[in-house]
């Protein structure tokens, strides 16, 4: 799954008319790939320039040019005159639009992940189970990196595995033209994001838009026992989880180490499978998985096999023995991710189990009821200690006398210090807006003999 570094074969008249932009410079100038960074190397690229909250690309357009990009494409608003470049309305919606202009060169199969929980990890999975697949690097999930991932697809690339996000009804619907999904994946539903989505059907009905795109022929894989997804359409269904799913989870166990070997039945052939990433939360995203092998009539044994060898994105329940064990589970944080973190701890090997807990976000009005909900889950798994960094928002509540409150990640630490033993478990798991993933490799350095 490495990019080759030229995937398009495009010149720049033909990129102007399809974005309906106004060229400005030669037109017979070739374009092999587009970037948004103008850190990365420039040589062939289109530097597109996104206005975002943080930074403006137009300020890096001049230098996008000086370090060997083809042309730029900029705003009517900006004042760049870096030549050539290409003046569209929006550079949001023309980054899209070069998507979808590559999506309709793609002859391949096209498989689309999204959900509450477990997004990147079924992405891992199903790339890893189709040899020569290109997949969405990290979570390049939102509406630069959807674009940005089908854009650097391979000429040589047998699949295209991508995962989508959402904040909110609409995102995953603008994506459309970009995507065109022959199978679409929908992991599971939970409570995350209430704040934008308004309810738990809102939330439904913004990840089902994934669904809605399928053309006839297309296969929906969802989970069974959500029934909010379960709606009619042009589209086939593969069901996977619980017993009666196409894909059903027989039976799951945890290593000393927290990594799972899942038993499925997959349409009445039972397979065994470890899992090179832990978490029993693992087992529903493989089985996931394998439904999208099934629909897409690929072989069994081969698609299981290259899954056991996938390792997972960094942040999300690494395992680092050491004086004393670190998982790093600090990339994301909601109650379903938190209560299957909490719980593969308690079962790994090793002293006492301390967890680390940041804030889980957007929870709207179920915020403080679900934190302390989380505590309880500690607590009745045995955690010696529950430390919470930032606003409590209920976990002591539910951890009770378990629970010390840290302002900061430096009295996190200062507190972690002070009662770590030779052989305990620390748990660093929160939302990623609280920059744990911080403690958690300091953590780790601590830890390394």
């Amino acid at each position: 799954m490495t990019d080759s570094g030229v995937n398009l074969a495009w010149d720049l008249a033909f990129v102007a008319h399809g974005i309906t932009g106004r060229l400005v410079g030669d037109g017979s100038a070739m374009v092999s790939r587009v970037s948004t960074d103008s850190r990365e190397p420039m040589e062939g690229a289109l530097f597109v320039a996104i206005r975002g909250d943080r930074f403006d690309g137009h300020d890096y357009a001049e230098t996008a040019i000086a370090a060997g990009a083809t042309a730029v494409v900029v705003d009517g608003t900006s004042e760049s005159m870096a030549t050539p470049r290409i003046e569209v309305a929006n550079t949001g919606e023309a980054l899209l639009r070069l998507a979808a202009m590559r999506r309709e060169e793609l002859e391949l199969p096209v498989v689309a992940i999204t959900g509450s929980t477990g997004k990147t990890s079924t992405k891992d999975l199903i790339a890893a189970g189709i040899p020569g697949s290109w997949a969405s690097p990290k979570s390049y999930n939102n509406e630069i990196g959807v674009p940005l991932t089908v854009l650097a697809t391979p000429a040589s690339a047998t699949a295209l595995v991508i995962e989508v996000g959402s904040r909110g009804p609409g995102h995953i619907r603008w994506l459309a033209d970009a995507i065109r999904p022959d199978v679409s994946v929908i992991t599971n539903l939970g409570v995350v994001h209430l704040e934008t989505f308004g309810s738990e059907r809102g939330l439904a009905d913004a990840k089902f838009e994934l669904v809605e795109m399928l053309g006839k022929g297309g296969i929906a894989v969802l989970p069974r026992s959500e029934a909010r997804l379960h709606r009619d359409g042009d589209h086939a269904t593969l069901s996977f989880g619980d017993e009666g799913s196409d894909v059903a989870i027989v039976d799951v166990s945890l290593d000393a180490d927290g990594y799972p070997t899942v038993t499925l039945d997959a349409a009445g052939r039972r397979r065994d499978l470890r899992l090179a990433v832990a978490g029993a939360h693992q087992a529903s995203n493989a089985a996931a998985a394998v439904a999208v092998a099934l629909g897409l009539g690929l072989d069994l044994d081969t698609f299981i096999s290259g899954m056991a060898g996938a390792t997972g994105s960094a942040w999300r329940m690494d395992v680092h023995r050491g004086r004393f064990t670190v998982v790093n589970d600090a990339y994301n944080a909601n109650p379903q991710s938190v209560a299957s973190a909490l719980s593969t701890v308690a079962a790994m090997a090793g002293g006492s189990k301390i967890a680390v807990l940041g804030p889980m976000a957007e929870l709207g009005p179920v915020c403080e009821e679900r934190h302390r909900a989380m505590g309880e889950v500690a607590r009745s798994h045995g955690f010696r200690c529950v430390i919470v960094v930032g606003p409590d928002h209920g976990y002591g509540l539910g951890a009770g006398d378990i629970a010390v409150n840290a302002t900061d990640l430096e009295e996190a630490a200062d507190t972690l210090h002070a009662i770590v033993e030779p052989g305990d478990v620390v748990l660093v798991k929160a939302s990623r807006s609280a920059g744990l993933e911080r403690l958690a490799l300091d953590l780790i350095e601590e830890a390394t003999p």
